[in-house]
C-alpha cells in the first residue's frame, strides 16, 4: 500500500515542518561547533569552566534537544488528524527555538524568554494530541 493512501492528505505540510525542524537542529549543532572552535572547548568536554557564552550556546543546543523527541512524538499524533493545525503549531515551536537560541546566544542566559512563544506550537499539538486520545477512547 502507498504512504499516500495512509496518511492524511495534507499530511505534506508536516512533512515540511519535519525538515524545517532538522535544519533548526543542524543550525544550533553548527553554532555549537564553531563556538567549541572560537573558544577552546574540546571534546567531548560538554561545558567550559571559564566561558560563559560558550555555555550558553551549548545550552540552547542541549535544551532543545531534551525537549525535541516528546515534540515529534505529538507534533506525529497531532499531524496524523489536524495535519495543517499542527504544522502551524510546529512551524511557530521550530521558529521560536531559534529565537531561544539567539537569545541565548547574547550570553544573558536571561535572553533565552525571546522563544518562550513557542510554547503555544509545543502545548498546542500536545492538547491536539490529548483530543485525539479522548476520541480514540469514546470520550468524545
Amino acid at each position: 500500500m502507498a504512504v499516500e493512501n495512509l496518511l492524511p492528505g495534507n499530511f505534506g505540510y508536516a512533512i515540511f515542518t519535519y525538515l524545517y525542524s532538522f535544519v533548526m537542529l543542524m543550525y544550533l549543532g553548527v553554532k555549537v561547533g564553531g563556538a567549541r572552535k572560537k573558544f577552546g572547548v574540546k571534546y567531548p568536554t560538554m561545558y567550559s569552566d571559564k566561558e560563559q557564552v560558550f555555555n550558553c550556546i551549548q545550552r540552547a543546543h542541549q535544551n532543545t534537544l531534551e525537549v525535541y523527541p516528546q515534540w515529534l512524538v505529538f507534533q506525529t499524533i497531532a499531524a496524523l488528524e489536524y495535519p495543517i493545525a499542527a504544522s502551524v503549531l510546529g512551524v511557530i515551536w521550530v521558529t521560536s527555538r531559534f529565537s531561544y537560541a539567539w537569545g541565548y546566544y547574547t550570553g544573558d542566559p536571561a535572553k533565552r524568554m525571546n522563544g518562550a512563544y513557542g510554547y503555544i506550537g509545543l502545548f498546542g499539538v500536545i492538547l491536539l494530541s490529548i483530543s485525539i486520545a479522548l476520541q480514540l477512547l469514546g470520550v468524545f
